[in-house]
């Protein structure tokens, strides 16, 4: 739960201030955080006012904050994919901005697909970047900018992201589940509360002067995604839809789900937890489906129709 997280974490030294490029899903609940925390927070979004805090950018349209809009923004974090010809669009339009403000800490939040295929084998931030899909070496090229740019930056690097509305759970009430079976294979996730969580503490680090390039941002524990399903399953008590392999499936997924099955790999979350010091609030997917199940069943309760959509 976010009031958890809000509860155990300390806020910012006073004077601090927050902008969060891409106030999406992550960046929405990065908000919540530091905004329960009481940091002044503002962030962009496509289309203008929103809601308190909300700036335009919209880089396709040219639309962009002004200096006078994030006066004396000291901490910054981009959850704004690269464009489809690679390019960052922070970087092509906010540069020159984001370098005459009083930054002293910028984020990244990057993909752990750019470590590519390791056959299932542990990879962590001192290993080479081999990314074996255009998305992941699209990733890396925005990476290197950031570097390159000038700021104080530390990329974050992400699995895949679930949290409340966005899970198996939904799936499974949506009727849209399926139960893949490839013997070996594993996924690495991170729930979208310790992606918040894990951010701030990074900002702490830093003030401290410990500020590591690249850190992983992910969970304990690896798992297929078969061993997610039949835990949802029980928690909702309904059935499991019919077990599939994936020679069996892959004929009929798409290119992107094909692409994210072809690769195999397990991501070290020791620099995040062992020498930074980071508690995870989830630290494996028992832990995060069950918040999840609470957050979008329990809290308001499960209708009979929306468990008619899974019997």
């Amino acid at each position: 739960m976010l009031r958890e997280l809000v509860n155990r974490c300390r806020p910012l030294p006073s004077g601090s201030r927050l902008l969060i490029l891409g106030r999406g899903y992550s960046g929405g609940t990065l908000s919540q955080l530091f905004q329960g925390l009481g940091t002044p927070v503002l962030g962009t979004r496509r289309q203008p006012n929103r809601g308190p805090g909300d700036l335009c950018f919209d880089s396709d349209a040219g639309l962009a904050p002004n200096l006078d809009e994030i006066p004396d923004i000291t901490h910054v974090i981009s959850c704004i994919p690269p464009t489809r010809d690679g390019r960052d669009p922070v970087l092509d339009q906010l540069l020159p901005l984001l370098r005459q403000l009083p930054l002293r800490w910028a984020g990244y939040l990057s993909t752990t697909g750019v470590y590519g295929d390791t056959g299932g084998h542990w990879v962590g931030e001192s290993d080479t970047a081999n990314p074996g899909q255009e998305r992941s070496r699209r990733r890396l090229e925005c990476e290197r900018a950031w570097q390159d740019s000038g700021l104080p930056v530390q990329i974050l690097r992400l699995p895949g992201i679930y949290g409340p509305g966005r899970s198996v759970i939904n799936t499974l009430l949506q009727g849209r589940a399926r139960l893949i079976n490839k013997p070996g294979q594993v996924f690495c996730r991170v729930h979208v509360e310790d992606i918040a969580g894990a951010s701030l503490h990074l900002m702490h680090c830093a003030e401290a002067g410990q500020r590591p390039d690249i850190v992983n941002i992910c969970d304990d524990c690896p798992a297929p995604s078969s061993d997610l399903l039949r835990f949802a399953a029980t928690l909702l008590e309904c059935p499991l839809p019919a077990e599939e392999s994936f020679n069996e499936s892959r004929e009929g997924m798409s290119a992107m789900a094909r692409s994210f099955w072809s690769e195999n790999r397990r991501v070290s979350n020791d620099l995040l937890r062992q020498q930074l010091g980071y508690e995870l609030l989830h630290p494996d997917f028992r832990s995060g489906l069950q918040d999840c199940w609470q957050q979008d069943v329990n809290q308001v309760g499960t209708s009979s129709e929306s468990r008619l959509a899974i019997d």
